[in-house]
């Protein structure tokens, strides 16, 4: 019985470090090389020290350890999926071109966990096609001209005009709550004031926070906290949509409005999936701009150099209106050349995403190493956005900047805020009119 016993142990001891050896060095099955790297622990890999917060504007410090001691392209493991993390510019252009050939939309388990599988079914080129030129419709360029631009004005006013009156402000939650209650009610007519009870822009914050957690469904987690909230949210969105559905007294002419008219000859528009597409979009839109803003208004703070520079060009925009009190034109937009450089460096430095992914569909050769079918590519955005290399002393604000970088596309090819090739975000330019418009009141009604 002992040696019985001395046996098993001895080959599950065998196993388990067999299996061991093959997790840290695992092998292409075509013999090629894969990049240099770590994978971690068994199973979850290197996931704790990824998922670490860091309050710095700089890159995290699990990019910046690995790139310093392996180059722009290594491997890791994270939430049990082999990753290759990419800092290289040329190559991260090369994959955002290569979307449907060799590789595909993904997201992290925890992102898809909490809005569905919409983005899952957003992978093809049809249904990705149909839902960026609706959001291009409702929040593009034209109806920025047209509809949107003193809208966004109204709402800046507002939101400082609240907050002027109040002895201290919660910068963040506050600008999250401004542009919820804007986007909200632009996707779907959907007004807060008359649902106190629920705080959906504190939710949505949640959520992000959650996006961005080991995906740990258990009592106590910061992930099991955030998919209860997510039932919340998901069931305010479906009575929306019921509504729609059923009373067309109710329908106003919102984003909602055209997918709901859409339901009856898209296939693909079930209600669970306009439902998760409603939340999905909400979630990213909003915590996008209301972070840029709140990096932005930071960086204005202990920079007064910067902020003389806005207001001298916003007071010019003021003093060439014949009518004082009129609202902001497209033209006007189109003139702050300074602002726009503050745009800019505010995205740059605030990247939002902890890295835009990729699933390889194919293999995919790099500089004598093979990223294998079936592996994810990570590009991280505060990688490149903050390489000294390509951005003299990233950690510094600096508008004037952009003036020398004009049209280097070398350097652009580092700036990637709204992510890249036929997935760049189809309300890039919603977020920077957003962001114009708020400066602009800002700096001209108040200090």
């Amino acid at each position: 019985m002992w040696s019985v016993g001395l046996f098993l142990i001895a080959l599950a001891v065998v196993s388990f470090t067999h299996y061991v050896h093959r997790w840290n060095k695992p092998k292409c099955s075509n013999g090629g090389r894969l990049p240099p790297g770590s994978m971690g622990f068994p199973l979850i890999g290197e996931s704790i020290q990824f998922f670490i917060p860091t309050k710095s504007l700089d890159m995290p410090g699990f990019i910046k350890k690995r790139i310093a001691r392996y180059g722009t392209l290594f491997r890791t493991s994270l939430a049990g999926r082999p990753i290759v993390v990419s800092s290289d510019p040329e190559f991260n252009y090369f994959i955002f071109q290569q979307e449907g050939k060799l590789v595909q939309l993904w997201y992290m388990d925890s992102f898809s966990s909490v809005v569905g599988n919409v983005f899952d079914v957003t992978a093809t080129n049809y249904v990705h096609k149909y839902i960026k030129n609706v959001v291009s419709n409702h929040f593009g360029t034209e109806s920025l001209k047209d509809q949107l631009l003193p809208k966004l004005e109204a709402m800046a006013n507002q939101g400082l005009q609240s907050w002027s009156t109040q002895s201290s402000v919660e910068l963040k939650e506050s600008i999250a709550s401004m542009i919820f209650d804007l986007s909200s009610k632009l996707l779907f007519s959907y007004d807060g004031s008359k649902n106190p009870n629920h705080n959906m822009s504190k939710m949505l914050n949640n959520f992000v926070q959650c996006v961005m957690a080991f995906p740990l469904n258990i009592p106590g987690t910061a992930f099991h906290r955030c998919l209860k909230d997510q039932k919340m949210a998901i069931k305010i969105r479906k009575d929306i949509l019921q509504e729609k559905l059923t009373s067309p007294e109710k329908r106003y002419g919102d984003f909602l409005d055209q997918i709901v008219a859409d339901m009856k000859k898209e296939e693909f528009l079930t209600e669970e999936f306009v439902v998760f597409l409603m939340f999905g979009i909400l979630l990213t839109s909003f915590e996008a701009i209301s972070s840029a803003i709140t990096v932005g208004m930071t960086l204005l703070t202990d920079h007064p150099l910067v902020v003389k520079e806005l207001i001298e060009e916003h007071e010019t925009i003021l003093k060439s209106r014949k009518d004082g009190d009129s609202q902001l034109t497209w033209k006007e937009y189109k003139s702050m050349s300074f602002t726009s450089q503050v745009i800019n460096e505010t995205l740059r430095m605030s990247s939002v995403a902890p890295g835009i992914l990729r699933k390889v569909i194919k293999d995919i050769h790099i500089n004598g190493y093979v990223i294998p079918k079936g592996w994810t590519i990570m590009v991280v955005p505060s990688a490149l956005q903050m390489n000294p290399e390509k951005f003299k002393d990233p950690l510094v604000f600096n508008p004037w900047r952009w003036n020398d970088i004009g049209s280097n596309t070398a350097v652009l090819k580092s700036f990637i805020p709204f992510g890249g090739g036929s997935r760049n975000c189809a309300g890039a330019e919603f977020s920077r009119v957003s962001m114009a418009v708020f400066l602009h009141v800002l700096v001209t009604k108040f200090r």
